[in-house]
Protein backbone atom coordinates (compact mmCIF):
# COMPACT_ATOMS: atom_id res chain seq x y z
CA UNK A 1 0.00 0.00 0.00
CA UNK A 2 1.18 3.54 -0.64
CA UNK A 3 1.18 6.32 1.93
CA UNK A 4 -2.53 7.74 0.69
CA UNK A 5 -3.63 4.06 1.73
CA UNK A 6 -1.42 3.62 5.07
CA UNK A 7 -3.62 7.01 6.32
CA UNK A 8 -6.84 5.75 6.00
CA UNK A 9 -5.92 2.09 6.86
CA UNK A 10 -4.33 3.68 10.13
CA UNK A 11 -7.57 6.22 11.08
CA UNK A 12 -9.81 2.97 10.33
CA UNK A 13 -7.95 0.31 12.55
CA UNK A 14 -7.90 3.54 15.23
CA UNK A 15 -11.82 3.58 14.85
CA UNK A 16 -11.62 7.33 13.63
CA UNK A 17 -11.23 9.45 10.78
CA UNK A 18 -8.65 10.59 8.52
CA UNK A 19 -8.14 14.15 9.07
CA UNK A 20 -6.67 15.90 5.71
CA UNK A 21 -5.90 19.52 6.77
CA UNK A 22 -5.47 21.72 3.44
CA UNK A 23 -3.27 24.93 3.11
CA UNK A 24 -1.90 27.27 0.17
CA UNK A 25 1.79 27.12 -0.19
CA UNK A 26 3.64 30.67 0.09
CA UNK A 27 0.61 31.80 2.24
CA UNK A 28 2.02 34.38 3.61
CA UNK A 29 4.97 32.73 2.44
CA UNK A 30 7.34 29.84 1.27
CA UNK A 31 9.04 30.02 4.92
CA UNK A 32 6.15 30.18 7.08
CA UNK A 33 4.42 27.71 4.97
CA UNK A 34 7.21 25.18 5.86
CA UNK A 35 6.75 26.13 9.41
CA UNK A 36 2.94 25.39 8.90
CA UNK A 37 3.38 21.96 7.69
CA UNK A 38 5.23 20.70 10.06
CA UNK A 39 2.60 22.16 12.60
CA UNK A 40 0.00 20.46 10.84
CA UNK A 41 1.72 16.75 11.53
CA UNK A 42 2.46 17.92 15.13
CA UNK A 43 -1.10 18.52 15.49
CA UNK A 44 -1.89 15.12 14.45
CA UNK A 45 -2.78 15.24 10.26
CA UNK A 46 -2.83 12.26 9.07
CA UNK A 47 -2.37 13.33 5.26
CA UNK A 48 -1.67 16.78 4.37
CA UNK A 49 -3.51 18.90 1.51
CA UNK A 50 -0.77 21.49 -0.17
CA UNK A 51 -2.34 23.93 -2.64
CA UNK A 52 -0.81 25.59 -5.37
CA UNK A 53 -2.02 29.21 -5.81
CA UNK A 54 -3.94 30.24 -8.72
CA UNK A 55 -5.07 33.56 -10.43
CA UNK A 56 -8.82 32.00 -10.71
CA UNK A 57 -9.62 29.63 -7.98
CA UNK A 58 -12.91 29.26 -9.25
CA UNK A 59 -13.56 26.56 -6.95
CA UNK A 60 -12.77 28.61 -3.85
CA UNK A 61 -14.61 31.49 -1.62
CA UNK A 62 -12.63 34.49 -0.39
CA UNK A 63 -11.08 32.88 2.18
CA UNK A 64 -8.80 30.72 0.15
CA UNK A 65 -9.06 33.34 -2.91
CA UNK A 66 -7.27 35.77 -0.49
CA UNK A 67 -4.69 33.19 0.15
CA UNK A 68 -4.03 32.71 -3.66
CA UNK A 69 -3.49 36.25 -3.83
CA UNK A 70 -1.35 36.83 -0.89
CA UNK A 71 1.09 33.68 -2.21
CA UNK A 72 1.24 34.95 -5.65
CA UNK A 73 1.81 38.36 -4.65
CA UNK A 74 4.81 36.57 -2.77
CA UNK A 75 5.99 35.26 -5.98
CA UNK A 76 5.13 31.48 -5.27
CA UNK A 77 5.41 29.50 -8.04
CA UNK A 78 4.40 25.71 -8.66
CA UNK A 79 7.73 24.95 -9.00
CA UNK A 80 8.21 26.47 -5.60
CA UNK A 81 5.55 25.13 -3.99
CA UNK A 82 7.34 20.74 -5.44
CA UNK A 83 10.52 21.68 -3.63
CA UNK A 84 8.43 22.86 -0.62
CA UNK A 85 6.81 19.18 -1.21
CA UNK A 86 9.88 17.95 -1.37
CA UNK A 87 11.20 19.57 2.26
CA UNK A 88 8.18 18.03 3.73
CA UNK A 89 8.76 14.63 2.23
CA UNK A 90 12.13 14.63 3.75
CA UNK A 91 11.11 15.53 6.77
CA UNK A 92 7.92 13.62 7.08
CA UNK A 93 9.18 10.39 5.23
CA UNK A 94 5.63 8.54 6.04
CA UNK A 95 2.88 11.22 6.13
CA UNK A 96 0.48 10.87 2.90
CA UNK A 97 0.67 14.47 0.63
CA UNK A 98 -1.45 15.34 -2.13
CA UNK A 99 -1.32 18.91 -4.20
CA UNK A 100 -4.27 20.86 -5.20
CA UNK A 101 -4.36 22.74 -8.18
CA UNK A 102 -5.90 23.90 -11.13
CA UNK A 103 -5.29 21.93 -14.32
CA UNK A 104 -4.08 25.48 -16.07
CA UNK A 105 -0.29 24.55 -14.34
CA UNK A 106 -0.30 21.38 -14.88
CA UNK A 107 -0.96 21.87 -18.87
CA UNK A 108 1.78 24.33 -18.88
CA UNK A 109 4.51 22.50 -17.21
CA UNK A 110 3.00 19.35 -19.49
CA UNK A 111 1.12 16.19 -18.09
CA UNK A 112 3.94 13.86 -17.87
CA UNK A 113 6.59 16.74 -16.91
CA UNK A 114 4.28 18.04 -14.29
CA UNK A 115 3.55 14.13 -12.92
CA UNK A 116 7.32 13.16 -13.13
CA UNK A 117 8.02 16.27 -11.00
CA UNK A 118 5.38 15.55 -8.65
CA UNK A 119 6.73 12.46 -7.68
CA UNK A 120 10.43 13.13 -7.19
CA UNK A 121 8.88 15.35 -4.49
CA UNK A 122 7.52 12.89 -2.83
CA UNK A 123 3.53 13.74 -3.68
CA UNK A 124 0.90 10.93 -3.61
CA UNK A 125 -1.40 12.18 -5.19
CA UNK A 126 -3.40 15.58 -7.10
CA UNK A 127 -6.51 16.76 -6.83
CA UNK A 128 -7.43 19.40 -9.93
CA UNK A 129 -9.91 21.30 -8.77
CA UNK A 130 -10.91 22.28 -12.31
CA UNK A 131 -10.54 18.43 -14.28
CA UNK A 132 -13.83 16.49 -15.35
CA UNK A 133 -13.94 12.75 -14.98
CA UNK A 134 -14.36 12.85 -18.54
CA UNK A 135 -11.02 15.21 -19.60
CA UNK A 136 -8.97 13.17 -16.40
CA UNK A 137 -7.83 10.41 -18.55
CA UNK A 138 -5.18 12.01 -20.05
CA UNK A 139 -3.51 12.55 -16.73
CA UNK A 140 -4.33 9.59 -14.97
CA UNK A 141 -2.03 7.95 -17.96
CA UNK A 142 0.96 10.59 -17.29
CA UNK A 143 0.41 10.21 -13.26
CA UNK A 144 0.00 6.64 -12.97
CA UNK A 145 3.67 5.43 -14.04
CA UNK A 146 4.23 7.67 -11.77
CA UNK A 147 2.73 6.34 -8.65
CA UNK A 148 0.88 9.44 -8.43
CA UNK A 149 -2.86 9.07 -8.09
CA UNK A 150 -5.89 11.37 -9.05
CA UNK A 151 -8.05 11.85 -6.93
CA UNK A 152 -11.90 12.22 -8.02
CA UNK A 153 -14.85 14.61 -7.06
CA UNK A 154 -18.39 13.48 -6.39
CA UNK A 155 -20.97 16.38 -5.44
CA UNK A 156 -24.72 15.95 -4.22
CA UNK A 157 -25.61 16.50 -7.66
CA UNK A 158 -23.73 13.69 -9.18
CA UNK A 159 -25.92 11.14 -10.21
CA UNK A 160 -25.86 7.25 -9.22
CA UNK A 161 -24.56 6.06 -12.81
CA UNK A 162 -21.35 8.50 -12.71
CA UNK A 163 -20.44 7.53 -9.09
CA UNK A 164 -20.24 3.92 -10.67
CA UNK A 165 -17.63 5.32 -12.94
CA UNK A 166 -15.88 7.02 -10.34
CA UNK A 167 -15.70 3.30 -8.49
CA UNK A 168 -14.94 1.76 -11.72
CA UNK A 169 -11.33 4.27 -11.24
CA UNK A 170 -10.55 2.25 -8.08
CA UNK A 171 -8.77 5.25 -7.24
CA UNK A 172 -7.20 6.34 -4.10
CA UNK A 173 -9.99 7.67 -2.53
CA UNK A 174 -12.78 10.07 -3.64
CA UNK A 175 -13.23 14.08 -2.96
CA UNK A 176 -16.38 14.06 -1.50
CA UNK A 177 -17.43 18.09 -2.03
CA UNK A 178 -20.08 18.57 0.80
CA UNK A 179 -21.94 21.35 -1.21
CA UNK A 180 -22.46 22.92 -4.38
CA UNK A 181 -20.72 26.20 -4.38
CA UNK A 182 -17.69 27.12 -3.50
CA UNK A 183 -15.15 26.63 -0.69
CA UNK A 184 -15.50 28.34 3.10
CA UNK A 185 -16.88 28.25 6.59
CA UNK A 186 -20.27 26.71 7.62
CA UNK A 187 -22.65 26.86 10.17
CA UNK A 188 -23.28 23.25 10.21
CA UNK A 189 -23.15 19.91 8.26
CA UNK A 190 -26.10 20.13 5.91
CA UNK A 191 -28.51 17.30 4.96
CA UNK A 192 -27.18 17.59 1.52
CA UNK A 193 -23.82 16.28 2.56
CA UNK A 194 -25.43 13.65 4.75
CA UNK A 195 -27.28 12.28 1.75
CA UNK A 196 -24.10 12.33 -0.53
CA UNK A 197 -22.23 10.63 1.68
CA UNK A 198 -24.94 7.84 2.01
CA UNK A 199 -25.34 7.15 -1.84
CA UNK A 200 -21.78 7.36 -2.41
CA UNK A 201 -21.01 4.57 0.31
CA UNK A 202 -23.18 2.29 -1.55
CA UNK A 203 -21.48 3.03 -4.95
CA UNK A 204 -18.12 3.46 -4.22
CA UNK A 205 -15.28 1.22 -2.29
CA UNK A 206 -12.76 3.53 -2.26
CA UNK A 207 -12.51 5.80 0.81
CA UNK A 208 -14.74 9.35 1.36
CA UNK A 209 -12.99 12.19 2.23
CA UNK A 210 -15.00 15.37 2.56
CA UNK A 211 -14.57 18.64 2.44
CA UNK A 212 -15.92 22.32 1.51
CA UNK A 213 -17.61 23.84 4.85
CA UNK A 214 -15.45 20.96 7.11
CA UNK A 215 -14.84 23.57 9.29
CA UNK A 216 -15.05 23.17 13.62
CA UNK A 217 -14.46 20.15 15.79
CA UNK A 218 -18.26 19.76 15.89
CA UNK A 219 -18.46 19.30 11.95
CA UNK A 220 -15.68 16.56 12.01
CA UNK A 221 -17.63 14.69 15.26
CA UNK A 222 -20.96 14.77 13.18
CA UNK A 223 -19.03 13.14 9.74
CA UNK A 224 -16.60 11.07 11.71
CA UNK A 225 -19.38 8.32 11.08
CA UNK A 226 -20.21 8.52 7.71
CA UNK A 227 -16.92 9.72 6.15
CA UNK A 228 -13.65 8.13 5.96
CA UNK A 229 -11.66 11.31 6.04
CA UNK A 230 -12.33 15.22 7.09
CA UNK A 231 -11.01 17.77 4.82
CA UNK A 232 -10.42 21.27 6.66
CA UNK A 233 -8.79 24.05 4.85
CA UNK A 234 -10.69 27.43 4.99
CA UNK A 235 -11.13 27.64 8.49
CA UNK A 236 -7.42 26.78 9.19
CA UNK A 237 -6.77 29.46 6.19
CA UNK A 238 -8.48 32.10 8.07
CA UNK A 239 -6.22 31.27 11.25
CA UNK A 240 -3.23 31.39 8.98
CA UNK A 241 -4.25 34.79 7.44
CA UNK A 242 -4.66 36.14 11.30
CA UNK A 243 -1.29 34.85 12.24
CA UNK A 244 0.61 36.05 9.48
CA UNK A 245 4.64 35.31 9.72
CA UNK A 246 4.04 35.49 13.54
CA UNK A 247 3.08 33.02 16.13
CA UNK A 248 1.75 29.69 14.52
CA UNK A 249 0.67 28.12 17.70
CA UNK A 250 -2.99 28.27 16.98
CA UNK A 251 -2.70 26.34 14.09
CA UNK A 252 -0.86 23.29 15.45
CA UNK A 253 -3.93 23.57 18.88
CA UNK A 254 -6.89 23.82 16.08
CA UNK A 255 -5.36 20.65 14.06
CA UNK A 256 -5.07 18.97 17.33
CA UNK A 257 -8.76 20.36 18.12
CA UNK A 258 -9.94 18.72 14.96
CA UNK A 259 -7.78 14.97 15.03
CA UNK A 260 -9.22 14.73 19.18
CA UNK A 261 -12.68 15.09 17.36
CA UNK A 262 -11.95 12.39 14.57
CA UNK A 263 -12.39 9.80 17.60
CA UNK A 264 -15.26 11.01 19.21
Amino acid sequence: MGRIEDAFARARSQGRSALIPFITAGDPSLEASERILHALVRGGADMVELGIAFSDPLADGPVIQRASQRALGAGTTPADVLELAGRFRAAHPDVALVILTYYNPVLQRGLEAFAADAARAGVDGLVVADLSLEESGPLRAAARPQGVAVIPFVAPTTPPERLARVDALDPAFVYCVALTGVTGARRAVAEQTIALLESAKRAIRAPLAVGFGVSSPDHVRALRARADGVIVGSALVEIIERAGEGDLSAVESFVRSLRLATAG
